[in-house]
């Protein structure tokens, strides 16, 4: 009992800390506004890969790689994936440093609801009278916005939509993130390292010609975008699955605590509307998500 609630703690330490740090990572990214988001985004790629390869060497994780080359529809599903996260990626750096933080964080604030309608339409899974409620409110919410601006959240929609597609895809081919990750990487390389060293020609290009902070910053790339995905990681084996979804919201709401009061982005009235039909549906999903789960307990023994 005492070792299962250290496993616990240890598990919610590391929850805190993944979606802290993605929470908080729009301050990294603000840090290289000089730097255009494609070519931070390849630097994101050819750092990652390094940082993994070391991992995947001190773990002696070469053999799951070795294996995964043996299967050209596992490989097919990670080319898909691969494009998916870089795609989220690029449009997260995009829209931190181009004053769009709100947009991003609403983005990840939608996630969890646009990952039930995935469930349902490619899973198989049933919504729940709660759940059809709570996704019935996020549309309200968007419909705001249409009406208000004429326009949809196209940014909050893409992040939300790329990620979801990312982790639905993930969750079929069933990888452990250290590796799938590697993987991903491995076939974003030759785009990133083509883009770096054959097409960009912008003032930050060339390592040579940087000031040494510029290029240490780049480099932590690699540390920031694995290192929160191995804490996740790490909690994920540690915690309840519902335990860990209670998690989620942090990284969204310290992104849009950052927009507001650090970084001043304007946070209007009709934004505010969108902001509380999608919070209102949350407290739905999290509210329906423990009473589902109080039910599932109580039925446990009788099973």
């Amino acid at each position: 009992m005492e070792e299962q609630a250290k496993k616990t703690q240890r598990g919610v330490i590391l929850a805190l800390a993944a979606y802290t740090m993605w929470g908080i990572a729009p301050i990294y990214f603000k840090a290289l506004q000089q730097v255009s988001a494609l070519e931070i985004l390849s630097h994101r790629v050819i750092w990652s890969f390094f940082f993994l390869a070391g991992l995947i060497y001190i773990s002696k994780g070469w053999g799951k790689i070795r294996a995964i080359f043996r299967q050209p529809k596992t490989l097919i599903m990670l080319t898909a994936t691969a494009l998916l996260v870089g795609t989220n990626w690029l449009i997260f750096i995009w829209a931190v440093n181009n004053n769009y933080m709100l947009d991003a964080s609403l983005g990840y604030f939608i996630n969890p609801l646009f990952n039930v309608i995935l469930g349902m339409l490619f899973l198989g899974e049933r919504l729940r009278s709660l759940q059809w409620v709570a996704v019935a409110l996020a549309a309200c919410g968007v419909a705001v916005q249409l009406i208000q601006f004429g326009s949809l959240p196209w940014i909050a929609l893409a992040l939300a939509g790329s990620f979801g597609c990312y982790g639905l895809l993930r969750k079929k081919i069933n990888l452990d993130a250290q590796t799938g990750l590697f993987l991903e990487t491995c076939v974003l390389l030759p785009l990133a390292a083509i883009y770096i060293l054959l097409i960009t020609d912008s003032p930050t290009a060339n390592f040579a010609d940087n000031p040494l902070n510029l290029n240490l910053l780049l480099m932590a790339a690699g540390i920031v975008t694995t290192l929160p995905l191995l804490c996740f990681t790490g909690a994920a084996t540690k915690l309840k699955l519902s335990t860990l979804g209670f998690f989620q919201y942090i990284g969204p709401s310290l992104m849009f605590l950052l927009a507001v009061l650090i970084y001043d982005e304007p946070f209007t009235l009709d934004n505010g509307m969108t902001f509380v039909f999608i919070w209102a549906a949350l407290v739905l999903f999290s509210f329906d998500g423990i009473k589902s789960h109080r039910r599932s307990r109580k039925a446990l023994p009788a099973a």
